[in-house]
């Protein structure tokens, strides 16, 4: 059998160290051979200088063998490593097929799609590790249920300038829809409660759940449990945050002195978990310093060195894998690295971290309902319009709904009738009002008679609002005119028999009104380094039966060591 890597050279090689030594070949004319002893000395020399030019070819061929043999293995080697290696990944991903009830991205001019992610926090006691770690296990043991304690919607912009996160409180209120979990056969016919509880029937409910809320169309999950954070925490060397004050929660068992901190494992699951030891001790107070901790991990993620040690790296993926459960479109390493890219592009500065604005629930005072400006930040998002400027500033350009307008579209009402003979068609229209941040005065009805032509009435001193709402659905003027009384009442004709955007229009979303959709929404961007978990200042923490701030419970836990120790 020959050898791969015997070329042309290693043949010539063979052919001239065949000859046989001292073979004599022609002399040039009047070369004169000396005889006797002295020429038995120099046919020695002769064949002694063709032996020592010969054995150097021979080692060459040597090396060359070895080097090619141990390339080759190192080739095969290498080859097969990262394919066990990708492998490896695969099977440690965990992933779940939603059923399309989190709606659709729409694709901007371009072509382009948003990206829309459920990212979920399960409190779920699944494992001995998480019943280690979340405790609660002492008298059920292993759990089977879980709920979704930390609910963020991910928003990558089409063109990937920028991003939204928006924390959506675990103690909301709202209406869960049907669902049936595809891997326990769990069931609901639908029921109204707390958000949180949707994921006992599986991630595509909690998904199902949110995208009714808000109106957000999501396309992606991706769930984390209690183990998934500590290993993530450790894969990356630990996340720096920063605390105002001591602080010691006696619930998520948090300890930390004022200052900045390197967290790794439970004390990041720690952090995390915590919700007596920031803010007012609920739940809205959580979302804030999960904002924050995530801000610290991003910025670690694209700091130099982290993504190009391959030892750090291995550990980080594997890590990742093992601790998410996603869905079917983010199922495999490479989806996983495509999503990984589109996240990095975004710089942090405009990476907009927000909290749902909420309402007390007049019904319990320990738990939330949507509130004021929430619509207007869903909206926001669902329409892929950015919070930020390419400087990272709060859009100026979006602060308000038109440029002929000072009124925010969550200001406008609009009466719409139905004037054609398809049902619900009226509703389909201000259900698309309503989605792009409209008021909720916005209600249906049917027109007095049929219309053919498509009409939107506006009252005195109402034309730069009817403009607005005509901006939203592609109306041009001419569908427009002024009327004797007041309010905006558009009348659907048979012009217009089906879709939210009238045909041959140039619909495009109202801008944001940047200020409605961040009041009181806690913004911040992913850049500001300095920011620190604001520590609570009320009695939101117990020890020994005496109810206590956290600061205080910090100076009288001297004993206990704090949780970076």
């Amino acid at each position: 059998m020959s050898d791969p890597w015997d070329g042309p050279s290693g043949q010539a090689t063979r052919s001239h160290s065949a000859r046989v030594p001292g073979q004599r070949t022609a002399e040039p004319d009047g070369a004169h051979r000396p005889g006797g002893r002295a020429a038995a000395r120099a046919a020695a020399r002769d064949r002694g200088r063709r032996g020592r030019r010969a054995r150097p070819a021979g080692r060459g061929r040597r090396v060359l063998k070895v080097l090619g043999i141990g390339l080759s293995v190192i080739i095969v080697v290498t080859a097969g490593a990262g394919w066990w290696f990708y492998q490896h990944l695969n099977g440690n991903i965990h992933s779940v097929a939603l059923d399309g009830k989190g709606g659709t991205e729409k694709a901007d001019a371009f072509g382009r799609t948003p990206i829309d992610i459920l990212v979920m926090g399960s409190d779920g006691r699944t494992s001995q590790a998480d019943c280690k770690l979340g405790g609660g296990c002492s008298k059920t043991g292993v759990q089977t249920g879980s709920n979704a304690d930390v609910q963020m919607v991910l928003h990558i912009s089409a063109d990937r300038s920028n991003a939204t996160v928006m924390s959506i409180p675990r103690d909301t209120m709202t209406q869960v829809p049907a669902c049936k979990d595809s891997e326990t056969g769990r069931s609901t016919s639908g029921y109204y409660g707390q958000i949180n509880s949707a994921l006992q029937y599986g991630p595509a409910c909690q998904v199902a759940t949110v995208h009714q809320l808000t109106g957000i169309p999501i396309d992606h999950f991706v769930k984390l449990d209690f183990s998934g954070v500590v290993k993530m925490s450790d894969a990356i060397g630990g996340v720096s945050v920063c605390v105002s004050d001591n602080v010691y929660d006696t619930y998520s068992h948090l300890k930390l002195s004022k200052g900045t901190h390197t967290l790794k494992g439970d004390a990041a699951l720690e952090f995390v978990r915590s919700r007596h030891g920031f803010g007012d001790g609920s739940d809205l107070g959580r979302t804030i310093s999960q904002h924050i901790f995530l801000s610290a991990m991003i910025r670690k993620f694209k700091s130099a060195g982290t993504l190009t040690d391959p030892t750090a790296v291995y550990g980080l993926a594997d890590a990742a894998t093992k601790a998410l459960t996603v869905d079917d479109g983010l199922g495999s390493v490479k989806k996983l690295i495509s999503l990984a890219s589109d996240v990095n592009k975004v710089p942090t500065k405009r990476m907009t971290f927000t909290t749902m604005q909420t309402a007390p629930d007049p019904n319990n005072k320990d738990r939330v309902v949507v509130g004021p400006g929430a619509k207007t930040l869903f909206s926001t998002i669902a329409n892929d319009q950015s919070l930020t400027t390419g400087s990272g500033k709060k859009s100026a350009a979006a602060s308000v709904t038109a440029t002929a307008s000072a009124v925010p579209a969550s200001q406008i009402a609009v009466t719409v009738e139905n004037g054609t003979t398809v049902t619900g068609r009226a509703s389909d229209i201000a259900t698309a009002l309503t989605d792009q941040g409209f008021g909720s005065g916005t209600t249906t009805a049917n027109a007095p008679s049929p219309a053919s032509t498509t009409t939107l009435t506006y009252g005195t001193g109402q034309k730069a609002e009817a403009q607005t709402v005509a901006k939203a659905l592609g109306l041009s003027s001419a569908h427009l005119k002024q009327g004797t009384g007041t309010g905006l009442t558009l009348v659907i004709g048979s012009d217009w028999p089906s879709g939210t955007s009238y045909p041959g229009g140039s619909s495009s979303p109202a801008p944001a009104d940047t200020k409605a959709a961040v009041g009181g929404a806690h913004a911040s961007t992913a850049d500001q380094a300095k920011t620190c978990a604001k520590v609570s200042p009320y009695r939101t923490v117990s020890l020994n039966g005496i109810p206590m701030t956290p600061a205080q419970a910090y100076a009288a836990a001297r004993g206990k060591p704090d949780s970076d120790a």
